[in-house]
């Protein structure tokens, strides 16, 4: 029971499917007590896991666009102390639209998405990550304003630079925290939001991922790196 109790716990925002889903996977594999979320309807395969976990994974249902259910889940895990908390719920919208034809709806939802609502997450829920604890959102390589050098994909990279410089608010805000805050950069990989021709399959990803966060336990300060451990330019 003893040993049980002292296992680390990981709070997943956005772990229904593709890369959440692979980490909820792999912190299962290395011990950890794992809190995953998904929207309402889309928890089946987490449910599919959650009895050959050992009463290790907790699913809980957040749409994190929704202030009042963000609440709801925090007064939920109150009593719980959270030694990571991910932020990986992300959307895109079509690869082929600039911010020439994107329309006002979609530009927004995506924004929303991707970078005021993982920000208000991280403003929730910091207070159950203890000082050794680490917070970290998945970024993008798209999101670095150096690397690009070719357009494309313009909105999705609009989002994530926009959730990079929250985050990089976040912390200067916050610039005595000993805590590890970390925008993480997965890589391109083959999910359904990644398509089939990504350059990485998730067992390339997702494992070095949890091992590059792993590693920067402990490193107070933002760190901006990729699934390897490389630091990203901004």
């Amino acid at each position: 029971m003893q040993k049980s109790l002292s296992r680390k716990t990981v709070l997943l925002i956005g772990a229904s499917r593709g890369l959440g889903f692979a980490m909820v996977e792999e912190y299962l594999k290395r011990g950890w007590r794992v809190i995953a979320t998904g929207r309402a309807d889309s928890t089946d395969k987490l449910r599919s896991i959650a009895g050959a976990s050992d009463e290790m994974l907790d699913i809980e249902v957040v749409d994190i666009t929704l202030p009042e259910q963000i609440a709801a889940l925090r007064s939920r895990l109150e009593a719980r102390r959270i030694d990571l908390l991910f932020v990986n719920a992300g959307v895109k919208n079509d690869d082929r639209e600039t911010i020439a034809d994107v329309s006002t709806e979609e530009f927004v939802r995506v924004m929303v998405t991707n970078s005021l609502s993982p920000m208000r997450v991280i403003e929730a829920f910091q207070d159950l990550v203890p000082p050794s604890g680490t917070i970290g959102v998945m970024s993008s390589g798209q999101g670095s304003l150096a690397n690009n050098t070719n357009g494309n994909y313009e909105v999705y990279r609009g989002s994530k630079a926009a959730l990079n410089m929250f985050m990089r608010s976040f912390a200067a805000r916050h610039a005595n925290d000993s805590r590890t805050l970390l925008l993480m950069a997965p890589g391109w990989v083959r999910t359904d939001m990644g398509s089939p021709k990504a350059r990485l399959s998730i067992e390339e990803s997702i494992p070095n991922l949890l091992n590059t966060i792993e590693t920067h336990e402990g490193s107070p300060g933002l760190h901006y790196l990729d699934y390897l451990g490389r630091v990203v330019p901004w």
